[in-house]
């Protein structure tokens, strides 16, 4: 479980394929405080830490996440956002994230708005619950975000500069391909209306 507050956006140092699975190695700052078998979440998605040197870890991607997610479009030296796991004893800042990537989204459009940039993402949603809500919250990229102008296939997102500077959103640009976690209590509302709506 995550908060989407990204902790760092980290450099891929390299990348293995093996069969259908993806070996990503990445450098990070607490690399020495991760364990093997340790989840952290990588531009929201949920992968486990297999192995450990002094400076790098390793995580690995089977086809199914790279099917559903932008992992496997990655190249070495790109900057992937990184999260630990949720503590129980610390604050919620964000919103509840399970790391559990949806899908894709492409982005439409960068604005830049006196100081902060406003994002446009289109989507084709893949099930019902794909959905977002004016203000509600939307995982992208692993970043728990506010959705403004929301619409049927379409969202945007507001960033402010520490956001920018400090995750991958200043990497973004129209055409980047992006992962997104929709609200999980979202989905769980969508799939009971549907449920009684049927009745």
């Amino acid at each position: 479980m995550f908060s989407g507050i990204v902790e760092e956006a980290n450099k891929v140092v390299a990348l293995k394929q093996e069969q259908s699975n993806l070996h990503i190695t990445m450098s990070c700052s607490f690399t020495k405080e991760l364990k093997i078998d340790q989840s952290v979440s990588h531009n929201g998605v949920c992968l486990t830490v297999v192995d450990i040197t002094d400076d790098t870890y390793t995580v690995t991607a089977i086809k199914e996440t790279l099917d559903k997610s932008n992992l496997g479009l990655l190249k070495v030296d790109d900057k992937v956002n990184v999260e630990r796991s949720m503590r129980p004893d610390s604050l919620l800042d964000g919103h509840i994230v399970q790391g559990h990537v949806d899908q894709t989204a492409t982005c439409a459009n960068v604005e830049e708005a006196d100081g902060s940039w406003y994002f446009t993402f289109e989507y084709e949603p893949t099930q019902e619950d794909h959905i977002t809500v004016e203000k509600g919250s939307v995982s992208v990229n692993g970043v728990s975000l506010t959705v403004v102008n929301s619409k049927d296939k379409s969202f945007q997102v507001a960033i402010i500069p520490f956001t920018y500077d400090m995750t991958n959103f200043h990497q973004i640009k129209k055409g980047t391909v992006v992962n997104l976690e929709f609200d999980v209590i979202g989905k769980y509302i969508a799939k009971m209306m549907k449920n009684y709506m049927k009745k």
